[in-house]
């Protein structure tokens, strides 16, 4: 299974020409953290990966703790529609 950006960007993007908000840059990252998360249980002694998987979690912790502080219904939505916090 290889990472695919491009449904992502059509599916959460905020303008035509969204590159970067806040939602798309959340949705990239939890696509790319369950895509590591799954080559973990191939590769459990991958401990460099493991390191970029950590910096992305604290990435996107920090986004959405952003979005929480403007935007909330947008925010909850997110969570609801990315599968986060159960």
């Amino acid at each position: 299974m290889a990472f695919v950006k491009a449904p992502l960007i059509e599916k959460y993007r905020v303008h035509e020409t969204d590159s970067g908000s806040s939602k798309l840059q959340v949705a990239l990252l939890t696509e790319r953290i369950n895509y590591l998360t799954d080559h973990f249980r191939l590769h459990p002694k991958d401990n460099h990966s493991r390191r970029g998987l950590l910096k992305m979690v604290g990435r996107r912790r920090r986004i959405l703790d952003y979005m929480k502080r403007t935007d909330l219904p947008g925010y909850r939505q997110l969570i609801t529609e990315l599968g986060l916090r159960h």
